[in-house]
């Protein structure tokens, strides 16, 4: 996540000597690649046995267990191990990792077959929209099943259970907007810790009885699967929360990197949740009425209220590890185009990726405490996880094929090979989630959907106002040509017009003539490109071409992750001859206001939905970075 941005920057600019400097650098990138990649998966141990056995389908008996914990072992050995840290990490985009990384990779490696192209974008589009349904469920369980150990530590406090998870989670999300650079830096021990729990509970048990460790072998998990193939596949959908975090590994590529990420997830989390697993099974082997809560119940009475703390503190890191992401997602999903403008709030003056978005915070906010309010409980709430995890990493599977079949250009058959496997286990495990949809699954995908919908629409109404501005819009040297037959008065300074298409007349400039009446000494027209790629270095930020009469037409190119600043990638233009004063430059938006009309493009319902949106879509001159007291908005109406 962007608060251990400053780690990396700090460890590699730092050390004169890159070959010494090397060693430490990993260190702190895999220390801090706990904290932030590995919360979520490493909290999983708080719940994910408990539910495989809760809901009855899977009676506690010695060969159920060894062979549910061959599942789990096998499980995040094919999943995590194999399809994420050896494959999946190696798909990045220029060093970034997530869904809309893949997604962006995915749509350029087909941008010849413009069908095929349109239906990842959409498969993605949807992928990233469940993104957000994981993104209410993860925070709500993982910090609701650790103060669930109140209930085993002192059981009169059972009562206060849910009203305690309600005030962290209040705290946690009400001091977003102060940042997270400060408490970041303490994520990473305080994880370390945590996995250092895990090992430490796991450990007595499995001297105990150390035949548990038979379940590594596989056939414990084919004999399962074959001796109740119905109950296993039932038992599929909690065995899979073992894995959820896992995206984690991919998504904070660019933060860490795959070297420290590869070695924290085999030097440490993967034998730390192994030894703790299979604690806990050798735990429920000796006393089966364990399954009520074994991951507590495995540590000493004594030990217990401390652990309470310690899991809540590790469940509240792997929600801010969240949180971040989705203040991430949806910044690089407005610069894609896939959600209108919202405000972007900087919490670091060192750290650009260092953000707090007012309105997804407190949506966040909301439907988490719904969630927690309407299930009340971890084991209600696994009902409802584990389908949009699943989804995301099918569609995860989908993109990663045409990543290396169209842009590594791998044979068909090498490509079969390298994703069949995980796609048939993706498509297994969110098939047994299915089985859960009544039973809460279906809140995570109602969200989902309805972010979705939102994109969606969004999407297709921008395209809409394309298509209409286009048509009624002047082509700009044409226009510019019959102006200077009798030109307007010209006034010193320079004006930036911002124009959505390359070459079109700006109706902020139509504007302009017909009210002011008046031209600037020197003109810019401005369009904005946002690619699909992370970043664009500043030496291809700015593309320039002269249109003549001191005027010009400016590109400025920006990947993803890259903030749009405006008035900082104009600064390039310095000794080109374009003079930008920054007291004498004038930065003229056109406000449009949508109109919906009956008939063509969207239905009614959805281009009022559009107009609304646009309407309440943050200012463009924020997003763009411009100067508040130069900034002139001009109105246009605009029907779709």
């Amino acid at each position: 996540m962007p608060v251990f941005r400053p780690i990396a920057e700090q460890v590699s600019l730092s050390a004169s000597n890159p070959s010494t400097a090397r060693l430490p650098a990993t260190a702190a990138l895999t220390l801090g690649a706990l904290g932030v990649v590995y919360g979520d998966i490493g909290t999983s141990p708080l719940y994910a046995l408990k539910e495989v056995f809760h809901a009855g389908h899977v009676p506690v008996t010695p060969q159920n267990v060894l062979g549910i914990l061959s599942l789990i072992f096998w499980t995040m050995t094919v999943i995590v191990s194999l399809k994420y840290v050896l494959l999946i990490l190696r798909a990045d985009n220029h060093g970034e990792g997530g869904l809309i990384a893949m997604l962006a990779l995915a749509t350029t490696a087909v941008a010849d077959r413009p069908a095929l192209r349109r239906t990842l974008l959409i498969v993605g589009m949807f992928g990233t929209a469940v993104f957000y349904g994981d993104g209410v469920i993860t925070p709500a369980i993982s910090v609701l099943s650790a103060v669930e150990g109140l209930g085993v530590a002192a059981p009169q406090l059972q009562g206060a259970v849910v009203p305690l998870t309600l005030l962290v989670l209040t705290v946690l999300f009400s001091v977003q907007r102060f940042g997270t650079g400060g408490i970041g830096r303490a994520f990473g021990p305080v994880t370390l810790v945590w996995f250092a729990a895990l090992i430490a509970l796991g450990v007595p048990h499995i001297l105990a009885d150390s035949a548990v460790l038979v379940a590594l072998n596989p056939a414990y998990a084919g004999a399962f699967i074959a001796a109740q193939p119905g109950v296993a596949f039932i038992a599929l959908g909690a065995v899979v929360l073992v894995v959820t975090g896992g995206e984690a590994l991919y998504a904070d590529l660019g933060h860490f990197g795959k070297l420290p990420i590869r070695i924290a997830w085999y030097g440490l989390v993967m034998p730390a949740l192994v030894v703790n697993y299979f604690g806990q099974g050798a735990l429920l082997l000796a006393n089966p009425a364990a399954v009520e809560n074994p991951f507590y119940l495995m540590a000493p009475a004594w030990a217990r209220l401390p652990l309470v703390f310690l899991a809540t503190a590790a469940t509240v890191i792997a929600s801010q590890a969240l949180i971040t992401a989705a203040f991430s997602v949806t910044k690089q999903a407005m610069q894609l185009g896939l959600l209108p403008r919202m405000r972007v709030l900087h919490t670091s003056v060192r750290d650009l990726g260092q953000i707090y978005v007012p309105f997804v915070n407190w949506g966040l906010f909301v439907f988490i405490v719904l969630a927690v309010a309407l299930f009340k409980s971890s084991s209600a709430l696994a009902s409802a996880y584990g389908i949009a995890v699943t989804l995301d990493m099918t569609i995860t599977t989908i993109m990663t094929f045409f990543v290396i079949r169209y842009g590594w250009k791998y044979p068909l058959w090498l490509c079969v090979a390298a994703t069949g496997i995980f796609f048939v286990v993706d498509v297994l495990f969110f098939a047994s989630n299915l089985l859960k949809l009544l039973a809460g699954g279906w809140f995570p995908l109602v969200i989902g959907a309805a972010m979705f919908l939102l994109m969606l629409t969004w999407m297709q109404g921008r395209k809409l106002m394309r298509e209409r501005l286009r048509d009624e819009a002047i082509e700009l040297p044409g226009f510019l040509e019959a102006v200077f037959v009798a030109p307007p008065q010209r006034v010193a300074g320079t004006a930036v017009f911002l124009a959505a298409e390359e070459g079109l007349t700006p109706n902020a400039l139509l504007h302009n003539l017909k009210h002011n009446k008046v031209l600037h000494e020197y003109n810019l027209f401005v369009s904005v490109r946002h690619h699909e790629v992370p970043w664009i270095g500043f030496d291809k930020r700015v593309e320039m071409n002269p249109l003549g009469h001191d005027c010009w037409q400016v590109t400025l190119n920006f990947g993803f992750k890259n903030e749009p600043d405006v008035p900082e990638a104009l600064q390039l233009l310095a000794g080109r001859g374009v003079p930008l004063p920054e007291m004498d430059t004038s930065y003229f938006l056109s406000r449009d206001v949508v109109t919906p009309t009956l008939g063509g493009g969207m239905a009614f319902w959805r281009e009022k939905l559009f107009a609304g949106m646009h309407r309440n879509a943050a200012a463009a001159a924020d997003f763009l970075s411009l100067p508040p007291n130069r900034v002139v908005e001009l109105g246009t109406k605009v029907q779709i």
